[in-house]
């Protein structure tokens, strides 16, 4: 498929994207606060810089991009067709990303939960539910 518009506008459209205060990270930032949860924002000192640290429970949430994050078996997870192999091995390298951080998070206690993009879509409501109860539960992992 030829891509609708040309490469110096799409690299500039590609590169708009940020990667802190997404509407998914707001959205679920203000329904957790809204039910009395505090927390930090993109701490620095932790790897990964987790969206979301909740140090009282011990905590740390990342939301997710489905695309970025390559969520299995989700729609939002295609892969352009053009420059294939680039977006591979760029989805490829995220995803290892992750899991480092993840495991570095754990081995120094950290509870880590993923929060994907689609999720909040689909029902913001039972996603900031299902979050608030995995924080709350100090036994879950």
């Amino acid at each position: 498929m030829v891509d609708v518009v040309s490469s110096m506008v799409r690299s500039r459209m590609m590169a708009g994207i940020g990667g802190k205060d997404t509407r998914p990270e707001l959205d679920l930032r203000k329904g957790l606060f809204a039910r009395g949860l505090r927390y930090r924002l993109h701490d620095k000192k932790l790897p990964g810089r987790p969206d979301i640290v909740l140090p009282r429970w011990n905590a740390v949430v990342f939301v997710h991009g489905c695309f970025w994050h390559r969520h299995p078996g989700c729609r939002y997870a295609s892969t352009p067709s053009t420059r294939a192999e680039f977006w591979m091995d760029k989805f490829a390298k995220n995803v290892e990303r992750d899991g480092r951080n993840i495991a570095a998070l754990e081995a120094l206690g950290w509870r880590v939960r993923i929060v994907w993009e689609c999720d909040i879509k689909a029902d913001i409501d039972a996603t900031i539910l299902n979050v608030e109860r995995w924080i709350r539960d100090e036994h879950s992992a």
